[in-house]
């Protein structure tokens, strides 16, 4: 895999992320446990895309 398909991907998991956070903070019961992992697994990826595209 290549180095920008593999930063595709990553962007692909982190709006799919983005997507899941704003989907559970619709519904008036979200449990806040889960869009907190949800938003630090999202932070996880914006850290690694932007390591990698710091090249």
């Amino acid at each position: 895999m290549s180095l920008s398909s593999h930063i595709e991907e990553l962007r692909k998991k982190h709006q799919s992320l983005s997507n899941a956070v704003e989907d559970a903070m619709k519904h008036p019961a979200y449990d806040d446990q889960e869009v907190a992992r949800l938003k630090k697994q999202k932070l996880q990826l914006k850290q690694e895309i932007t390591r990698l595209t710091a090249h």
